[in-house]
């Protein structure tokens, strides 16, 4: 699961302290999405209006955190990759903390012919404060050890439908549920109509729980973490 807006390490080592009796079970043991190739004929070419990643457009979002002041880039890559047969387009995320790089991945996407964006996975890479590389936290691919596709945003979102972003068994187990449609949304890059809120949670942090909202041409334009109120937004599109 991306956190835009990041607790800091210890609030994070105290709530799995905490929580870690209190996590319930999994309930992912029949989650088998239906994601044949057949029905991903033309799976690079993104129209789902909540998810554009336009190739080499950079998405920059800037917000304060705990840990100072949060700088995220996303920039969709000329290259591609095929799991599960599938050809996904692939996703470069940095996240920056007071400046320093703290995660790099690449993520994996794929729409299918109804319009609905899929998430195939992500490699991870983490860094300690000093730059060098930490570890691989974090990264999965569907189809290798269990681990399913989910769903990033419907073609037709509707309030009310929950959906499984990721699968991952104790790994990555993010869902969201579609709170609101056509609602408007003012940030200082503008004000934008027909956005989507959504809840974004996971059984492995059950404290934690994230909105989104998405506008059309944009995607995702603001998050809050509803622990601490944190805020990020996009700020431009370069």
């Amino acid at each position: 699961m991306k956190y835009f807006t990041i607790l800091s390490a210890i609030l994070v080592l105290l709530l799995a302290a905490c929580n870690k009796e209190h996590i319930p079970p999994p309930d992912g043991n029949e989650y088998k999405p239906d994601v044949s190739p057949e029905n991903f004929t033309n799976s690079t070419h993104i129209t789902n209006p909540w998810t554009p990643y336009e190739l080499q457009k950079k998405y920059i979002y800037e917000g304060k955190s705990v840990d100072g002041q949060e700088k995220v880039e996303e920039q969709r890559l000329n290259s591609t990759k095929k799991i599960m047969g599938i050809t996904c387009i692939e996703v470069n995320f940095k996240e920056y903390d007071d400046g320093k790089l703290v995660e790099e991945t690449i993520d994996r996407y794929a729409q299918d012919n109804n319009g609905t964006f899929w998430y195939f996975g992500e490699s991870v890479n983490n860094y300690n404060p000093d730059g060098t590389l930490k570890d691989h936290e974090g990264s999965w691919e569907a189809g290798v050890d269990g681990a399913q596709p989910g769903i990033i945003m419907l073609a037709n979102p509707i309030a009310g439908i929950t959906y499984r972003e990721e699968y991952y068994l104790n790994q990555a187990e993010d869902k969201a549920e579609i709170l609101e449609t056509g609602i408007t949304v003012t940030t200082l890059l503008g004000t934008f109509n027909n956005c989507i809120k959504t809840k974004n949670y996971t059984r492995l942090e059950p404290d934690v729980i994230e909105y989104k909202y998405y506008a059309p041409g944009y995607g995702v334009i603001k998050e809050v973490n509803q622990a601490d109120k944190e805020e990020i937004f996009l700020t431009a599109i370069q």
